[in-house]
């Protein structure tokens, strides 16, 4: 005895299939997007085991906002986050430094091997608004320690990876900044501008490893949050 579908019965399963089918993707997306992202707010790091190199940490509660708080202190300083190792996607910031003239570099340090070989990406938010334009295209700087520290870029590549901020923001204010890595492409985006502020090739053969807060030499800083979004 055979079976017959009409053309009513046939319209019912292929919508139910359609939509059983469509579900399935969308909640195994939802699940895919959900394991790579992760957002952190700082002040959380005190409850955490993390290294801190060359400074104090000082985890601030005030009326308005919870921030982790760097001390100025001399050579570079770091904390590396307690995140899976970073290769591709997006490390997005709030941080805030200092409009005094060198002693405010603050960013972001990736691909890190180690406590002195990493990748970095950082401001100087005393240069946002400074009259002359030698020190404004000293705004946001790349470098790969320990071979490509940012005196050696400037003597042998002046201006390729350190640029001026268009648009720049208060520079004793909150600000957001976001790295963008695409294997050897870098770009950095400051607040909600859609041109990016940077954009350079890394120096480098690190693919992957870890993620850090990262201040320069005589420099503090104050950071709110990040949000990482693995690719």
């Amino acid at each position: 005895m055979g079976i017959t579908f009409t053309h009513s019965k046939i319209s019912k399963i292929f919508l139910i299939t359609f939509i059983i089918s469509n579900l399935s993707v969308f909640f195994y997306s939802q699940e895919t997007f959900a394991q790579k992202t992760e957002s952190i707010n700082l002040f959380d790091l005190q409850y955490k085991e993390v290294k801190v190199i060359n400074r104090e940490a000082v985890y601030v509660d005030t009326a308005d906002k919870k921030y982790l708080s760097l001390s100025r202190d001399k050579e570079v300083g770091l904390i590396w986050l307690p995140v899976e190792e970073f290769q591709n996607g997006s490390i997005e910031i709030v941080m805030r430094g200092k409009n005094e003239f060198q002693r405010s570099f603050i960013g972001i340090a990736f691909h890190g091997s180690n406590d002195s070989t990493y990748d970095a990406v950082y401001c100087r938010p005393f240069n946002f608004f400074a009259e002359g334009s030698i020190r404004r295209i000293r705004s946001i700087q790349y470098i790969s320690h320990p071979t490509y520290t940012w005196e050696k870029l400037r003597t042998e590549q002046n201006g390729v990876f350190e640029k001026e901020i268009i648009n720049p923001p208060d520079p004793d204010d909150w600000f957001k900044m976001t790295l963008v890595i695409d294997d050897k492409l870098i770009k950095a985006f400051i607040n909600s501008n859609e041109t990016p502020s940077l954009i350079v090739e890394k120096l480098d053969d690190r693919t992957s490893g870890k993620l850090g807060i990262f201040v320069a030499d005589n420099s503090g800083g104050d950071f709110e949050r990040i949000e990482i979004k693995y690719k």
